[in-house]
């Protein structure tokens, strides 16, 4: 009983690499980019991460941007929520609704200071490999 199981296994494991295409892996090594995990198929690694992984590295001031971006969409809801029992005629919603609100204003503030926090942290980069790259100023003639 063990061997068919182990047939089974084997048998399913052949299905999984046909689907997913030969696993070949050149002299080299696998090239620059490539997401499949070393010596699997890429079916694997798709129940792994269920959505696009982004390979692209985290900038100075993108957190800040997406918290304010938050901060803003919760304070547009507040703010929605609280205009409109003023245009239907009801009760208005207590005083903590109108400070919810002001999370839109905020929000705006914290994602501007980090759109200006990466747009320096890109100037300074921009800076360094420019001093790195110059050439190197000509050595003044020595007077002997």
């Amino acid at each position: 009983m063990g061997k068919i199981g182990e047939k089974g296994k084997k048998g399913v494991r052949i299905a999984l690499q046909r689907a997913a295409g030969p696993a070949t892996i050149k002299a080299n090594g696998p090239r620059a980019g490539d997401k499949t995990p070393p010596g699997g198929s890429s079916v694997l690694l798709a129940r792994t991460y269920p959505g696009q992984v982004s390979d692209e590295t985290p900038q100075a001031g993108d957190l800040l941007v997406r918290i304010g971006a938050i901060m803003f969409l919760v304070g547009a809801v507040a703010t929605l929520a609280t205009v409109t029992p003023l245009f239907l005629g009801t009760h208005p919603l207590p005083s903590a609704f109108y400070w919810l609100c002001m999370l839109m204003g905020a929000g705006f503030l914290v994602a501007a200071a980090g759109v200006i926090r990466s747009a320096v942290a890109q100037r300074r980069q921009a800076q360094a490999s420019a001093d790195a790259s110059a050439p190197p100023a000509p050595s003044a003639p020595s007077a002997t």
